[in-house]
């Protein structure tokens, strides 16, 4: 069975938790890699978006809505110059950028557990705990993930405050960045 549902628990964080989680991670897990991101969201009924990062650049959909804490996603990789050619199609076929989003991220291997601590310009701190999975364990993945949240004594952002600040960014992300 494919693992092709990510499974994804987050939480908006201060700028000293967010230092004190990058020192506790630093200590604790194994760090994947430092990566600059920037990413377009594309102006479609779905989570449709191209990003660029330190690697590769990438076409990203995920099925669902926002914010969902778990949903099918599929990638397709591209080189990182081909990010430009990826935006240009979609502008061509009348499809818009909505929002642009300009990441620094920390990802880290935390015992199996995808553990990412964000700071996007304009936006905030992020920690985000994911798991790919696939259709019948994500529950369980998922009730793994909010006890890693326990175990770092982090709260779980709710999805009605990270769709009231997505909503406020889309609207202002241009004078925010």
């Amino acid at each position: 069975m494919e693992n092709n549902i990510e499974v994804e628990v987050k939480s908006l964080i201060s700028k000293g938790q967010y230092e004190k989680l990058l020192e506790f991670f630093n200590n604790n897990a194994k760090l994947i890699k430092e990566d600059y991101q920037e990413t377009y969201y594309f102006d479609t009924k779905d989570d449709f978006r191209i990003q660029k990062n330190n690697f590769f650049s990438k076409l990203v959909y995920k099925k669902g809505k926002i914010h969902d804490e778990t949903r099918e996603e599929i990638e397709i990789k591209f080189s990182k110059d081909e990010f430009a050619k990826l935006e240009k199609v979609f502008l061509l076929m009348g499809i818009n950028v909505q929002i642009k989003w300009f990441r620094d991220r920390k990802q880290f291997d935390w015992h199996g557990v995808d553990v990412c601590v964000d700071h996007t310009r304009g936006y905030g701190y992020i920690l985000e705990l994911e798991i790919l999975s696939n259709e019948t364990e994500k529950d369980n993945k998922l009730q793994i993930l909010k006890d890693k949240f326990s175990e770092l004594g982090i709260e779980i952002t709710s999805r009605e405050e990270f769709d009231n600040k997505f909503n406020y960014y889309k609207e202002n992300w241009k004078s925010l960045i």
